[in-house]
């Protein structure tokens, strides 16, 4: 029997069932809007590493919307 993942998101605990990277965390929650902005770990990860940064066991993952202004 395979352990789930487990994660942080928004401070609310969440299991995967196999490690993944941020775009199909993404899609798997249904959370693809534009104008998100994602912090793993209290580092900001850039739109562009998305699809190839992998999120792991125990990362604390706030996914927020980035909002312009002055």
């Amino acid at each position: 029997m395979k352990n789930n993942m487990k994660i942080m998101l928004n401070d609310q605990p969440i299991e995967l069932e196999s490690a993944m990277t941020i775009d199909n965390l993404l899609q798997q929650l249904q959370q693809t809007q534009q104008g998100n902005a994602l912090a793993i770990n209290q580092t900001i990860i850039p739109q562009s590493d998305w699809a190839t940064h992998r999120v792991k066991e125990g990362d604390d993952i706030l996914l927020f919307q980035a909002i312009a202004g002055g």
